[in-house]
């Protein structure tokens, strides 16, 4: 049986198959959202307006196949991706830069972005892990780095080294809100929300804002505070603490039921 690049025995596998820790999807969403280069990548492509949901399924899509799938699924999926970025490229309006999505920059942007949120999320509901956990998550993780062309030497080596790297370019003028930021955030604060996730998107987009660096939330202008902190901490413990007594359906994805 082909397992794909990882199998049941991986750090990938564990914390993938959390129904929680997609979530993380959406906090990474708002992060790609802030790198005005990411975002001028975004309002070039035709759906973007047409359907703004589908960048997310994408991103969530691969977060899928990438772990569970099989290794012609997974390299499938992520050259399917890869074709869509041979052709976004441009001059930013925004900053006058320009962008192109295959710039290694940009993609350990979306790829730092997505693993930190993947590695929040399952703390915060699931379990705490060791840094050696953390790392070894991160060294699987390369993986799904090459598969979207980013090449491994420009990955750091650790995953500290990952999230300072988060820390020094949210700390530094790099990130701003665009209107392409701004649409993604009011879609996720408060927009038309797809039938299936409209009982729990309140509690997903709360939790997805409420735990994006202090600094993203403020450029985004998302109201927050001392009693919004601990209605979060005090639900995300909640969610914790009923995990184990949930059947699997509501605990783990469908791939990782199999």
């Amino acid at each position: 049986m082909d397992t794909g690049f990882f199998g049941p025995d991986s750090a990938t596998w564990r914390l993938n198959q959390e129904l929680t820790v997609l979530f993380g999807g959406v906090r990474a969403l708002l992060l790609h959202a802030a790198h005005p280069l990411v975002a001028a990548g975004a309002r070039q492509t035709a759906t973007y307006r047409r359907d703004p949901w589908a960048r997310l399924m994408r991103t969530l899509s691969l977060q899928l196949v990438v772990p569970f799938g099989t290794r012609e699924e997974a390299q499938h999926a992520a050259d399917r991706i890869n074709r869509l970025h041979t052709v976004i490229n441009g001059i930013d309006p925004v900053t006058g830069e320009r962008y192109d999505a295959l710039d290694p920059e940009l993609l350990l942007w979306v790829h730092a972005c997505l693993e930190e949120s993947t590695v929040i999320f399952y703390e915060r509901t699931v379990g705490p892990l060791t840094p050696a956990e953390k790392q070894r998550f991160h060294e699987e993780n390369l993986v799904a780095a090459e598969l979207i062309l980013l090449p491994r030497d420009r990955v750091p080596a650790t995953y500290a080294g990952l999230t300072e790297y988060i820390r020094g370019v949210v700390d530094s003028d790099r990130l701003q809100v665009t209107d392409v930021a701004r649409e993604v955030a009011d879609l996720i604060a408060g927009g038309p929300v797809p039938w299936h996730l409209k009982p729990i998107w309140k509690f997903i987009s709360f939790a997805a804002i409420g735990t994006l660096p202090e600094g993203v939330r403020r450029l985004y202008g998302f109201r927050w505070g001392r009693w919004r902190e601990w209605w979060l901490r005090g639900n995300l413990r909640l969610l914790k603490f009923m995990r184990p007594l949930l059947p699997t359906r509501f605990r783990l994805i469908l791939p990782a039921r199999v």
